[in-house]
């Protein structure tokens, strides 16, 4: 309980200190779709409906995952990241272990990172990663500084769309989640996101007929990407969505 309280209390303070301020004005309203851990079934579930729509989303990858179970769902297969990327998706970095940064100190932080651009560097041809998920949503104050260094964004999990002022080291996101989707007004939000015009991140990790809480369904993921054509936002991977944003503006140091 003593722990868990104070998590609380770190996760609130690099909610309001440490902010790399930027501003988000597009000229258009943008729709980031990203998928978290990369179970199989975000590629294989959610990669024929990406197609079908002709978008492209941003992959989160522990690389010490593949292979592997988590949440009880089979994680992604090296196959699965090599046609996830060939297919002109982004490869985004999710520490190698998939561990909060909460529990980890800057220089082991530091560490998962290199590990991570390593291991997706080997396997995709040199390719560096440049944008960064928190894994958990977990936003430590000292770790800022770190994915500042590194990458050109840290993507959190604080409802909401990015307008005018965000923090590029937490930037707002909804959950694709079967235990937040019926909590959400999605039609009010892309609205918000088309009227700004701002920035809505998506993310998710399973998708299936019988998904996790933390998953979606097929139709969900569907029903987002509608919504968004709709409403005549851009639908961009993370990184692509930042160049639009910033206009290039903002510099960072990449692995």
């Amino acid at each position: 309980m003593m722990q868990q309280r104070i998590d609380q209390m770190r996760r609130r303070a690099a909610r309001y200190m440490g902010v790399r301020p930027v501003t988000v004005a597009p000229a258009r309203g943008i729709l980031s779709l990203s998928f978290d851990d990369f179970p199989a079934s975000a590629w294989t579930e959610a990669g024929p409906i990406l197609a079908e729509h002709g978008v492209r989303a941003t992959y989160y990858v522990a690389g010490g995952l593949c292979g592997g179970e988590n949440i009880g769902k089979a994680q992604f297969e090296v196959e699965h990241l090599l046609a996830a990327h060939e297919a002109g998706h982004e490869v985004g970095c999710h520490t190698f272990d998939h561990v909060s940064a909460l529990r980890l100190s800057p220089a082991e932080l530091t560490d998962q990172l290199a590990r991570n651009a390593e291991w997706v560097g080997e396997r995709l041809n040199g390719h560096v990663m440049t944008t960064f998920a928190w894994p958990f949503g977990d936003v430590a104050l000292g770790a800022k500084a770190v994915i500042d260094e590194r990458f050109l964004l840290g993507r959190g999990v604080r409802d909401g769309v990015n307008a005018g002022r965000a923090d590029r080291a937490n930037l707002q996101a909804i959950g694709l989640e079967s235990r937040r989707l019926p909590h959400y007004d999605l039609e009010a939000l892309v609205a918000r996101a088309a009227e700004a015009p701002g920035w809505l991140i998506a993310y998710g990790h399973d998708v299936e007929s019988a998904p996790t809480p933390y998953g979606c369904a097929p139709e969900d993921l569907d029903r987002l990407i509608r919504l968004a054509k709709a409403a005549g936002l851009e639908i961009l991977p993370v990184g692509e969505a930042w160049e639009r944003v910033s206009g290039g503006a903002n510099s960072a140091h990449h692995a």
